[in-house]
């Protein structure tokens, strides 16, 4: 088979599409020399491997041979995996969304040779349909364009780069106040869009956007806003009750494709289980309602046997379709690994236990999903909680116990006959970034459950990338990692995501080493990345000939942004080392960002997070003594316990010592089990008692 220039790429992505007619290029300056020197505009293409729609559009448009004549007769094709390079992505995302108003992948993109976009969109299909232009269509009439209107063209990409740039380069530090008001202009614009019915936000598709509900639990911990928690509450609930989660294997599926959080798209994705594992324990934490741990867990446990590398890293997503039959390997369909007929379920169980996990999963005849988008579903079924245990424990005559007894019987049954289906494709390319954010889950997933299964795999992720992903010679963070290949210069991502879960591990074991490696490439971040002139972060280095905007992301979307995550480490580092540079740039960078705030509250949830470390003084917690006994032990998980959002945690070792140098002015004996509550740059006398201790926490 004919194989085009893919073929001696890494990207799960870029070799799905290794194979196809069409002459693909990956993105790189060779690639660009060809475009200039034939001058021919650029296809650029940019999807990810378990992106449902970019399976679609391979198979309709850049498997037709027809088609892939002329695309590659008109352009230069080049395709790109947006999770491998997020920053060409962001680029032309924020030039499609400018043009359309929209966006999404797989996108369509046609650039000048010099990389300036000109046309966009994300799905073409082949022919005229669901009200869009045919791709033979659109590439045929740009072909023209091109041809008897080059400088036109040029010009049109021209001016929509200078204004784009433009709109970057306005924003300036604002005189709006970093005040609660924007608290509460967010709780607000939050609370108008929230469904009280289902949970979660707006209609239609639903997403879960754990980004969200931190702003809310932070939001309620400062306030006592009870409204705030409900909405949490109710939502992580729903979503966890509805087909959006996995009720075999555990994990959450990418969104639910209707307001019920019924029907998903069954792609999952790293960066979700993490945020999600995160969200869960801190409702746990606020509520010490146990349910939301065991989500925690089982999707933890979920992460850690399915997407985990031997080495030590994890894998970024599993994808929404898979192989119908087995005898048919080309065949796929979304949601082929998950969903049920009724007969089959019954084929597998006793016949009381069918009657049992059908009504308590909501299993029809004719099925039960509501939307069906692809017209694949059928008669199948997804598995949802339609009838809670005690429901279900009245309608059979049992007892509540009995029943959530046969429904982890029949899961367990119906787990073995789903684990011999053909499996979703795996993208087991392992991104620094969400390695950053499962990190930080495991962390915390130790502090709540003590279990050091979570422990130890935070330690072999941190060495993973550590030993594979940081060039410690010219100190680089690198983004991507996928057999035995470490390559592209991490974004502001990367950094930041991995600097807070080396802080939170730090938080979890008080092993110094994770404190040093943060500091030190939070001094790396500073330097790539943060902006002298006017504050804030760029999304990668100032260098990247490449890169045609240089951007500084704030929207919290389904990732929380880097200048998000980036601030709150300045500021948790700042408290740390007691360094007011670090304060004065994380503040700095908040006023830069604040009308963004103010007048689009609900794009930056995260963000407000950071500014409510900023202006709420954090509790400094700082332990001392022989970290193996058993009183400090108890005093340390009292505070792991507890939720407080705002915090700094510490132990006074001898190595802390020299790099929080204001620990010694504090700590006078340290091997003393104690514990200081700073707070407002003053210190309570030392506790060890722990009733005492968690009247000064509260």
């Amino acid at each position: 088979m004919k194989s085009n220039k893919l073929i001696h790429e890494k990207s799960p992505y870029l070799l799905q599409h290794s194979h196809n007619p069409v002459d693909w290029n990956p993105w790189n300056e060779e690639t660009f020399a060809l475009a200039k020197k034939e001058n021919k505009p650029i296809f650029l293409s940019i999807g990810y491997s378990t992106c449902y729609w970019c399976h679609v559009m391979e198979r309709e448009v850049f498997e037709n041979e027809d088609i892939a004549k002329l695309m590659n007769e008109y352009f230069v094709n080049i395709k790109v995996d947006r999770e491998e390079r997020p920053d060409v992505d962001r680029v032309y995302m924020t030039a499609l969304q400018s043009m359309t108003g929209a966006g999404g992948w797989p996108m369509s993109m046609f650039l000048t040779p010099d990389l300036k976009p000109f046309y966009g969109a994300t799905y073409i299909p082949p022919k005229a349909k669901y009200g869009r232009s045919g791709f033979e269509d659109v590439i045929t009439q740009i072909h023209e364009v091109w041809i008897n209107k080059e400088k036109d063209v040029i010009e049109s990409g021209e001016k929509i780069v200078n204004k784009l740039s433009e709109l970057i380069s306005s924003r300036v530090e604002t005189t709006t106040d970093l005040s609660k008001e924007l608290f509460e202009n967010a709780f607000t614009a939050i609370t108008k869009i929230y469904d009280d019915e289902y949970g979660g936000f707006g209609s239609g598709n639903k997403f879960p956007r754990p980004v969200v509900y931190n702003f809310l639990l932070d939001y309620f911990y400062h306030t006592k806003e009870f409204s705030a928690i409900d909405m949490v509450t109710f939502t992580l609930k729903k979503m966890y009750e509805g087909g959006m989660y996995d009720h075999l294997s555990g994990g959450f599926h990418r969104y639910s494709v209707d307001s019920f959080w019924r029907v998903p798209h069954f792609e999952k994705m790293l960066y979700d289980q993490a945020q999600l594992i995160s969200t869960y324990i801190n409702a746990y934490l606020t509520t010490k309602n146990k349910f939301f741990l065991f989500v925690a867990e089982d999707t933890a446990m979920y992460v850690l046997e399915n997407l985990k590398h031997p080495e030590g890293g994890f894998y970024s997503a599993e994808d929404a379709e898979s192989v119908i039959d087995i005898n048919e390997p080309a065949v796929k369909a979304e949601g082929a690994y998950n969903l049920w007929l009724k007969d089959e379920i019954e084929s597998i169980l006793d016949e009381e236990d069918a009657k049992i996990f059908n009504f308590f999963f909501g299993i029809e005849i004719m099925g039960n999903t509501l939307n069906d988008p692809h017209e694949v579903f059928g008669k199948k079924n997804v598995l949802f909680v339609a009838n809670d245990i005690y429901e279900t424990a009245k309608k059979f005559g049992k007892t509540p116990e009995e029943v959530a007894e046969i429904i982890d019987d029949s899961r367990a049954k119906l787990l073995a006959v789903r684990s011999l289906r053909p499996k979703p494709h795996l993208d087991d390319k392992i991104l620094t970034s969400w390695n950053g954010l499962i990190i930080s889950a495991l962390a915390k997933m130790y502090q709540v459950t003590r279990n050091n299964l979570f422990l130890e795999s935070a330690f072999n992720t941190v060495d993973f990338i550590s030993d594979k992903l940081y060039d410690k010679i010219n100190k680089t963070l690198l983004h991507r990692y996928r057999d035995g290949e470490a390559r592209f210069e991490g974004t502001i991502e990367d950094y930041a995501y991995f600097i807070a879960g080396l802080i939170d591990l730090y938080e979890a074991c008080f092993d110094t080493k994770y404190l040093e490696l943060a500091i030190e490439l939070n001094t790396l971040t500073i330097d790539k990345f943060y902006d002298n002139d006017s504050a804030g972060f760029f999304d990668v280095t100032k260098g990247g000939s490449d890169i045609i905007l240089k951007t500084k992301d704030t929207y919290d979307g389904a990732e929380p942004s880097g200048n998000s995550i980036q601030i709150m480490n300045l500021l948790r580092l700042g408290f740390i080392t007691d360094n007011k540079d670090l304060i004065e740039k994380a503040g700095s960078s908040l006023k830069l960002f604040a009308y963004d705030l103010k007048r689009l509250p609900f794009s930056s949830p995260q963000m407000l997070c950071a500014m409510s470390l900023f202006l709420n003084s954090p509790k400094e917690i700082i332990f001392s003594g022989n970290l193996e006994s058993e009183k400090l032990k108890a005093l340390i998980n009292s505070v792991y316990d507890t939720y407080i959002p705002n915090r700094v945690l510490l132990y006074a070792s001898d190595a802390l010592k020299n790099i929080s140098k204001f620990i010694s002015n504090i700590v006078s004996e340290s091997k003393k089990e104690e514990v200081y509550v700073c707070e407002d740059y003053k210190c309570n006398l030392p506790v060890d008692d722990l009733d005492k201790l968690k009247s000064l926490l509260n």
